[in-house]
């Protein structure tokens, strides 16, 4: 045996980002010998003995020698199980067992059984984008993964389920012809609608202000008045996601290991957590950070419900992803970030037996009412910019047969609101009103006279404050983009006012 250097091309994730990996392995005569280097986890350490039996149990055989394999570049820290056929395929290279038909640069990801049989893999999907963005267009994926990965456009998918077949692609081109089940889509369609919830037309009204203009919610009631049922349906009345927001959604469930079978992401997500999740589950966590919660929540909703029961540490932790859209996690073997721009949609009970201001049925003291409602800190309830008191409904609103309105209809108005934001901020790179900077809204917040003279006497005569002021303008600039109108009306700014005071903020 001469020695022989090789090299195959494959990818990693560093938090949410996709870096590519070259393969690199030198066999030469000497003592039997296989190391690994190149910034390596204890999994890819272990690929030496996977890829050494894999190669053994497929047919061919490997002469005794050195063998040294380099994941570059050697400065990003190399994670999971998806190296061992990208390394396998480097080996029988460099011992000349494959020939080297193939003169296009291709992606080979997988994990290997000892018998050779490839496995699917988390994380494949924005190492596939990566790919396209460095102009490779031929990826070697395990047949689960296919599903995912043929969702890049412009990529050609080969689809393995064994180092043979991998290895006779890369020798003659051939690729297997399979029928590949098309598997259920992740968060396909909201399944709820409006139409099944009788009355709260304020609270309908209100949530459907909060997604025209993704302005944070809290929902405030009785148990059973019907806010976890409201919660549910928001993210059916949200717009239509892009093909690239579907991607990119759909490449934070591939990292964090969450699409079984090779499922798609195929609508906005809805997370709900239990009030018992640990800081680490909300924001992401372990040593090699997953994504938490908050970045599985992108581009859909985030309910807590009965807020004030989860640990004020746990809600306190969401203030960063609220002001920035991203979340940011340092450990010793470096930075990770994830975008997390999600709508915040909390309910809670207005006391700890939740009946309170019946004193026919709340027995809590002023005092628990109190401490109750000071367990969400005055950080997050700033970040709040509509709160709502979900009534509970008379018998005759339950009975009285009336047609409620759909979550499509309202969906198109939120759409034809979604345009015009789209629009007006196009110079300014942003879609909300809720984005909007102080210094933005003077601009675009253009107030009629009566509206004017409205928000100047809340302002001295409620003791609002400047935040609160600038929140008020931002939610009544979404009224009056639902109403069609390019001035801010005294009627907005009333209906504003009113959501803002309800939250016992001003």
């Amino acid at each position: 045996m001469v020695i022989i250097f090789y090299t195959v091309i494959t990818g990693t994730v560093d938090g949410a980002r996709a870096h590519l990996v070259n393969a690199e392995v030198d066999c030469s005569k000497g003592m039997p010998y296989f190391s690994m280097v190149g910034m390596l986890s204890s999994e890819v350490r272990e690929a030496k003995e996977r890829v050494r039996s894999a190669i053994k149990n497929s047919g061919y055989n490997l002469l005794p020698g050195r063998i040294v394999v380099n994941l570059s570049p050697g400065d990003i820290k190399k994670m999971g199980v998806h190296f061992d056929l990208p390394i396998a395929i480097a080996i029988l290279k460099a011992y000349e067992l494959i020939s080297d038909t193939n003169d296009k640069d291709c992606l080979f990801i997988g994990e290997l059984g000892l018998n050779g049989r490839i496995r699917s893999v988390s994380g494949i999907l924005p190492i596939v984008i990566e790919a396209k963005r460095h102009g490779i267009r031929d990826c070697v994926i395990p047949v689960g993964n296919y599903n995912e990965a043929s969702h890049v456009e412009g990529m050609n998918i080969i689809p393995v389920d064994s180092l043979k077949e991998a290895v006779e692609y890369e020798c003659s081109g051939k690729i297997h012809d399979r029928k590949i089940k098309v598997n259920n889509l992740l968060y396909d369609k909201c399944e709820y609608d409006l139409n099944e919830i009788h009355g709260q037309d304020l609270a309908k009204r209100a949530i459907e202000i909060s997604v025209a203009g993704n302005h944070n919610i809290l929902l405030n009631g009785q148990p059973g008045s019907g806010k976890s049922m409201l919660a549910k349906r928001i993210t059916g009345i949200m717009p239509e996601l892009s093909q690239k927001e579907l991607l990119d959604i759909t490449s934070i469930y591939s990292i964090a290991g969450l699409l079984k079978d090779g499922c798609m992401v195929g609508g906005r997500p809805f997370r709900a957590p239990h009030h018992t999740i640990t800081i680490s589950g909300m924001t992401g966590g372990g040593t090699y950070p997953k994504p938490g919660e908050v970045a599985l929540a992108h581009k859909g909703v985030l309910f807590l419900d009965e807020l004030p029961e989860f640990t004020p540490q746990v809600v306190d932790s969401l203030r960063q992803p609220l002001e920035d859209k991203k979340i940011v996690i340092t450990r010793s073997m470096g930075t990770y970030e994830y975008e997390c721009d999600f709508l915040f949609v909390a309910a809670m009970n207005p006391c700890k037996c939740g009946y309170f201001p019946d004193r026919e049925k709340c027995r809590c003291t002023e005092e628990e009412v109190r401490k109750y409602q000071s367990r969400v800190s005055g950080a997050i309830r700033d970040r709040i910019d509509i709160c709502v008191d979900v009534q509970r409904i008379a018998y005759e609103e339950l009975t009285d047969g009336r047609k409620e309105e759909s979550s499509e209809n309202v969906k198109s108005r939120i759409e034809e609101a979604y345009e015009r934001q789209k629009y007006r901020y196009k110079d300014i790179g942003i879609s909300y009103n809720a984005k909007l900077l102080p210094k933005d809204i003077i601009k675009y917040c253009k107030l009629s006279k009566d509206g004017e003279l409205l928000i100047k006497k809340a302002y001295e005569t409620l003791g609002i404050t400047s935040r609160g002021y600038f929140k008020i303008l931002k939610v009544a600039r979404t009224i009056a983009d639902l109403d069609g109108n390019e001035n801010i009306l005294a009627e907005h700014i009333e209906e504003a006012i009113a959501y803002r005071l309800l939250s016992g903020k001003e």
